[in-house]
């Protein structure tokens, strides 16, 4: 199939409905590091321990993502990322009651990268209760050719003040797995991870460290906007850097990269 074929899929939608589950919410907040009480606080990025995908043992592919040729198109290049994402939010999320999210492909991409090609496909989710749209969340999913191995990272950038230290570990990336029905190998199952994807070790979530920055820039007050950008892969057992920068959040690994990079509204 070619990027023409996959450019079909733009305009396809997608509609779930269901009830707001409190312990759902608990076990993101406890996987993220955020209070687990959350009829009182709600954790950040609340949303996304909703609406989780539910996919039968034939309908998984080798590196543990749901095979392809859904409600996303199924592109061939073999490496797939959720990079960036950009979200605003009218409200907090009711529990207990029932909520529906809209979602739709809006666009799909061919751009080159320092690894080869690249498929872009943009996706909307729009999560409404009640007639009333809480949340509007524009991701971007990122297709790449498998390139060369990616090096280790060799610790060198000693943390500055105002530095929030972050070394999350296999337990970690093993909670956040569960809390958000992440099945992709790269998190858990270090032999696929180095010997068939090519990294040093475990890859962190992009969204485990997105939760991360978001929770470190709402000590300011509360969000009413965030988007994130995943820039470099963060591993496990390697601390990682929560700090403000100049337009809003990053985190940097401990080589000195910014491995993601974050923007707010408050």
């Amino acid at each position: 199939m070619s990027i023409d074929d996959w450019k079909r899929w733009i305009g396809k939608t997608e509609t779930r409905t269901e009830v707001l589950d409190p312990g759902s919410l608990s076990r993101f907040a406890a996987a993220i590091g955020e209070d687990i009480d959350v009829e009182r606080t709600q954790p950040s990025l609340a949303h996304w321990a909703f609406f989780l995908p539910v996919t039968a043992t034939e309908g998984i592919g080798e590196d543990g993502h749901p095979k392809r040729g859904g409600f996303l198109p199924p592109v061939t290049l073999p490496r797939r990322m959720f990079a960036a994402a950009d979200m605003t939010f009218s409200g907090a999320l009711t529990l207990g009651a029932r909520a529906t999210r809209t979602s739709a492909i809006t666009d799909v991409a061919l751009k080159s990268g320092k690894s080869g090609d690249l498929v872009l496909v943009l996706v909307e989710h729009r999560i409404a209760q009640d007639g009333a749209e809480k949340v509007v969340e524009r991701q971007t999913i990122v297709y790449r050719d498998a390139g060369a191995p990616t090096p280790p990272v060799i610790a060198s950038d000693p943390a500055q003040q105002g530095d929030v230290m972050w070394t999350p570990n296999t337990v970690d990336l093993f909670r956040f797995s569960a809390a958000t029905s992440n099945s992709h190998r790269i998190h858990y199952d270090l032999p696929y991870a180095t010997a068939e994807e090519g990294y040093p070790g475990l890859v962190v979530h992009g969204p485990f460290t997105a939760a991360r920055l978001f929770g470190h820039a709402r000590r300011k007050g509360a969000l009413s906007a965030f988007s994130f950008r995943a820039m470099a892969p963060m591993f496990c057992g390697q601390p990682i850097m929560l700090r403000h920068a100049t337009d809003g959040v990053e985190a940097a690994r401990c080589d000195g990269a910014i491995a993601m990079q974050a923007k707010y509204s408050l």
